[in-house]
Order: C-alpha cells, then sequence, then structure tokens
C-alpha cells in the first residue's frame, strides 16, 4: 500500500476504525452490566475521569450508595480505567465526574451503541434488537 492509497482511504478506514471502537464498548459494557448485576449493585455512583491537572491522574469508582468493597471486589484498577476510557469516549463530554444509575448504566450506553451499528449494518449476534427512538440523534 502506498502513501496514496492510504490517503485515499483515509475515510474509509476512520469510519472502520469507529465501528470497530463501537463493538468494542458494546461488548465490555456487556460484561461490566452482567458484573453489575451479578454484584447486585444499586443506586446512584460516581465515575471520575482521570485529571492530571487536578491531582487525580487515575479514574475511580465511588458507590454512593452502599460499601465501597463491593466495587473493589468486582472491579479491578483497570476495569474501572477502561469503563471511563469508554463512557469518555461515548458521551464525547469534557465533564470530569459523571453521575449516574448502576441500573441505567450499561443498559443505556448498550441500547444507543446497538442503534448505531444496526445502522451502519454492523448488528452485534446477541439476540437483542434495538429499541425504535425517534429522538435520537446520530453521531
Amino acid at each position: 500500500m502506498n502513501f496514496q492509497q492510504l490517503l485515499q482511504q483515509r475515510e474509509a478506514l476512520q469510519r472502520q476504525t469507529r465501528l470497530a471502537n463501537l463493538a468494542y464498548a458494546y461488548d465490555r459494557l456487556g460484561v461490566y452490566g452482567t458484573r453489575i448485576a451479578q454484584a447486585g449493585l444499586r443506586g446512584t455512583a460516581t465515575l471520575r475521569l482521570a485529571d492530571p491537572d487536578a491531582e487525580q491522574p487515575w479514574p475511580a469508582l465511588l458507590a454512593l450508595n452502599g460499601s465501597p468493597a463491593v466495587i473493589e471486589e468486582h472491579f479491578t484498577e483497570e476495569d474501572i480505567a477502561e469503563l471511563a476510557d469508554i463512557v469518555a469516549f461515548l458521551t464525547e463530554d469534557d465533564r470530569r465526574v459523571i453521575v449516574f444509575g448502576w441500573e441505567e448504566l450499561t443498559a443505556r450506553l448498550q441500547a444507543e451503541l446497538r442503534a448505531e451499528l444496526e445502522a451502519s449494518g454492523a448488528a452485534p449476534d446477541d439476540g437483542v434488537t434495538a429499541p425504535e427512538d425517534s429522538n435520537r440523534v446520530p453521531r
């Protein structure tokens, strides 16, 4: 492959890269959703994204209801970092602190991902169909 071919294929490669990242996020959110359900996590949590300028160079996941030990038992530091990366990528916003309900986090994000993947012809093979949402704006 030469330089000109790369330039000509740039847009298609970017689209494929985004779809690959969406598929990866969908898959990983499924894993985290299962873990959340198995741990019986309920209520509200806070995900603090890494912010070296605020003396927090790593992400943190805090349960606002329940014991912090439950999070430590079910999520490694690497899991929390990956979840923070996925949420930051999907929300595309620069908030450093995200408050969410355990019950809704993965389900809501996965539904949005599924809809976008299906619209691109890359639907996951897990037997679930995306709900119709006329208010959803494509990214």
